[in-house]
């Protein structure tokens, strides 16, 4: 049984938080009790979620929690029943780290042909916005698949 998943990304303050925010929603509202969190392979350390993407939270009526982007560790790694990225390279990012996170590490856009969610920091707001849609996507697929 899944107890444990992380979200990757590379700086943990966009695409990451704003996937664990809606996948906590998704399985909580099936009462689901999974921790999930996040973290970035370049983690920006410390700070809290890009204020856009929390604007664009907020917009879609979701509650973004307190976040601070935190760097991926092997133990972090380890620790995960399922490890979710944003993008191939992340996978071998991912990987580069602990080996043996084969067999439970995919895309987030898996079960959308395999999508990579392109990264909306410092771009204009119509890229978080997409990245939101797509994330939400990705999250809606998993949470329904988890649920069986």
């Amino acid at each position: 049984m899944l107890e444990r998943i992380l979200i990757v990304c590379i700086g943990n303050i966009c695409r990451s938080p704003c996937a664990q925010a809606l996948m906590n929603e998704a399985l909580s509202r099936d009462k689901r009790n999974m921790k999930i969190g996040s973290a970035g392979l370049a983690a920006q350390v410390g700070l809290p979620m890009e204020p856009t993407t929390r604007a664009v939270l907020l917009e879609h009526r979701h509650r973004p929690p307190l976040h601070r982007a935190c760097q991926l560790e092997r133990s972090m790694l380890h620790q995960a029943d399922l490890v979710l990225a944003m993008e191939h390279r992340h996978i071998d990012g991912i990987y580069r780290i602990a080996p043996e996170a084969r067999g439970k590490t995919f895309l987030l856009g898996k079960w959308q042909g395999e999508l990579e969610i392109q990264d909306p920091f410092r771009r204009d707001r119509t890229a978080f916005e997409q990245a939101y849609r797509q994330i939400r996507t990705a999250v809606e697929a998993w949470a329904a698949r988890l649920g069986h």
